[in-house]
C-alpha cells in the first residue's frame, strides 16, 4: 500500500472509495446484545469492525498529521504557529509545499489550529474590497466544514465571530456577530485571501495584517480560565498513523471528539476490538487470528477508500464533478464519502463555496501523461467557468499529488490572467497543457505539465448556479494528435 499525503497534511497518494455504507448497516452488523457483545468478536466480525474503523477514522487521522506539523512540532519545516495564533503565507503555494496534498496556488493562505477545550476563539476579521474574494473555512476534527466566514457567507464588512467546543455553555458578548459550535475540542481555520497578479501581494499583506485571533478572555479582557491540561501528542509519522499503527492514533484522538447520539452504538462496536478514547491500542493482547484480521480490515479499508476517489461525482467530459465535502448533515453517516473527499483533497469546501471538477483522464476516457502527449482545453467564447469569484485550473503530479516544478514557475492559468492569455480568432479561450513549449506564439497559454502522468483540478470559487445544477459543463481536455 502506497502512503504519502492534500489541502495541509503529510502527503497521502489519491485514493478512492468503496460503495456506501449507511449506519443503519452498520448497526445492523455490529451492535449486539448484551450477551453477545460480551464475547470476543469472531474473526469475521473483527475485520469488519476494523474496516469500517479505519474508513470512519482515515480523515481524522489526515487531519491529526496536518495539526500536528502546523501548530505541534516546532522542529517540522512546515511548522505555522501554536494553537490559538494565526500564521499568514505571504505568497500562494509551490512544489515547495508539501504538506498537503492538490493545494491551491490561487489564494495565499493564512491557517489558525483552535484549541477550544478551555474557552472559545474568537476571530476577527478586517473589512475587504468587494472585488477582491476572500473565506474563513472552519473545519472540526472530523473534517466537517462547520461554516464560513467571507465573501460569500458573510460579506466584505469587518466582523467578530466566535467557535465554541462541545463543553462550553456560556454566553456570546454582544459585539460578535454570529457563533459556530464546533462538536470537538480542536478545530481548523482555513483562510484564502484572492491574489489579482504577482505585483498584488502587498495588497494581499495587508488583508492578512486585519486577520486577528482571540482567545475569548483575551477578546473581553477578562481573566483567563483554568489552563487545560497539557497534552503527549503522538508523534506523527505516515506509515505508523496510516499503515502500522492507525488505531493508535485513532484512540487518541477520540478522546477529543466526545460521542454524539448517532454515533454511540457504532462507538460501542469500535471497541469491541479495543477502539476506545484515550485508551492505548493493544493489538499483542489480541489472538493471532484476529490480529490477523485487523490487519486485513485496514488494508480492505485503505482500498475502499482508494476506489471511492476514483468514482466521486459524476462523469462530465472526462472530469469527475462533485460536491463531496461539507457538514455532519451533508455526509449522512458515509464515512467512504467523507474519508475519500479527504484523501482526494483534504479540507475541500462545499459546493457552494468552491466546486472542483478533476481531470484524470482526457475526453476520450485515456489517462492523462505529460511524457507521452500534448493536450488543449478550450472554452468556447462566453463560455468560461460561471463563477461570482474566479476561476484557475491546476496541474498537479500524479505521483506526488503536488504542484509540478517547471521551467516558468507556472503552476495554473486563472481568470486574473485573462488580460494576458491569447484567444482564439473567434473568441475561444485555448490552454495548452503539455511537458515542452507550444511555441513562443502560444505560451502565455501554456499549462507545463510533468514528464509522466498528472491530473488538472479546474477551480470555481464562489459558483453561480449554472455551474452548481449542471447547466454548465467543463470542456473535455483534449488529446493533440501529431
Amino acid at each position: 500500500m502506497k502512503i504519502i499525503n492534500g489541502n495541509a497534511i503529510p502527503r497521502i497518494v489519491l485514493l478512492t472509495a468503496v460503495l456506501f455504507v449507511p449506519v443503519l448497516f452498520l448497526l445492523g452488523i455490529y451492535v449486539r446484545s448484551v450477551t453477545a457483545a460480551a464475547k470476543e468478536p469472531g474473526a469475521v466480525d473483527t475485520k469488519q469492525i476494523a474496516e469500517e474503523a479505519y474508513i470512519y477514522g482515515f480523515p481524522m487521522i489526515m487531519n491529526y498529521g496536518t495539526m500536528y506539523e502546523y501548530s505541534i512540532d516546532r522542529s517540522s519545516s512546515q511548522y505555522k504557529a501554536p494553537f490559538n495564533r494565526i500564521y499568514n503565507t505571504a505568497r500562494v503555494y509551490t512544489p515547495e509545499d508539501t504538506v498537503v496534498i492538490t493545494p491551491n496556488s490561487d489564494t495565499p493562505y493564512s491557517f489558525a489550529g483552535m484549541d477550544l477545550r478551555a474557552e472559545p476563539i474568537v476571530l476577527c476579521v478586517p473589512e475587504v474590497e468587494k472585488g477582491r474574494y476572500y473565506s474563513v473555512q472552519l473545519v472540526d476534527m472530523y473534517t466537517y466544514n462547520i461554516g464560513y466566514i467571507g465573501s460569500r457567507a458573510t460579506g466584505s464588512g469587518a466582523g467578530c465571530y466566535m467557535v465554541t467546543g462541545p463543553g462550553w455553555k456560556g454566553e456570546a458578548p454582544a459585539d460578535i456577530a454570529k457563533t459556530f459550535p464546533v462538536e470537538t475540542d480542536f478545530a481548523f481555520a482555513v483562510y484564502r485571501t484572492q491574489l489579482f497578479s504577482p505585483g498584488d501581494m502587498d495588497n494581499v499583506k495587508k488583508v492578512q495584517a486585519g486577520y486577528k485571533v482571540y482567545t475569548l478572555s483575551e477578546f473581553t479582557k477578562k481573566p483567563a480560565p483554568p489552563a487545560p491540561p497539557e497534552i503527549d501528542f503522538p508523534k506523527f509519522t505516515k506509515k505508523d498513523a496510516l499503515e502500522t499503527d492507525p488505531f493508535g492514533y485513532l484512540n487518541f484522538l477520540l478522546q477529543f471528539c466526545p460521542p454524539v447520539l448517532q454515533e454511540k452504538a457504532l462507538r460501542a462496536a469500535f471497541a469491541e476490538i479495543g477502539i476506545e478514547p484515550g485508551k492505548p491500542f493493544e493489538p499483542d493482547k489480541l489472538s493471532v487470528e484476529d490480529r490477523a484480521a485487523i490487519e486485513l480490515g485496514i488494508k480492505e479499508g485503505y482500498d475502499r477508500i482508494e476506489k471511492k476517489r476514483l468514482t466521486l461525482g459524476k462523469d462530465v467530459n472526462g472530469w469527475r464533478v462533485m460536491s463531496a465535502f461539507g457538514d455532519r448533515k451533508f455526509y449522512k453517516g458515509n464515512w467512504t464519502l467523507r474519508a475519500a473527499a479527504a484523501l482526494a483533497g483534504i479540507y475541500g469546501n462545499d459546493a457552494v463555496e468552491a466546486m472542483y471538477p478533476i481531470a484524470f483522464t482526457d475526453g476520450a476516457g485515456a489517462k492523462l501523461d505529460g511524457s507521452k502527449y500534448s493536450y488543449t482545453i478550450t472554452f468556447p467564447s462566453g463560455e468560461l467557468p460561471p463563477v461570482n469569484a474566479f476561476w484557475s485550473v491546476t496541474m498537479y503530479d500524479g505521483k506526488t499529488q503536488l504542484l509540478v516544478a517547471n521551467p516558468i514557475n507556472r503552476y495554473l492559468i486563472n481568470s486574473p490572467m485573462l488580460p494576458d492569455l491569447r484567444k482564439n480568432p473567434d473568441g475561444s479561450l485555448t490552454i495548452y497543457v503539455q511537458k515542452d513549449s507550444p511555441g513562443a506564439e502560444r505560451g502565455s497559454n501554456w499549462l507545463p505539465a510533468p514528464d509522466g502522468p498528472f491530473y488538472l483540478v479546474l477551480r470555481l470559487y464562489w459558483p453561480k448556479e449554472e455551474a452548481l445544477d449542471g447547466k454548465w459543463s467543463p470542456p473535455a481536455v483534449t488529446l493533440v494528435k501529431k
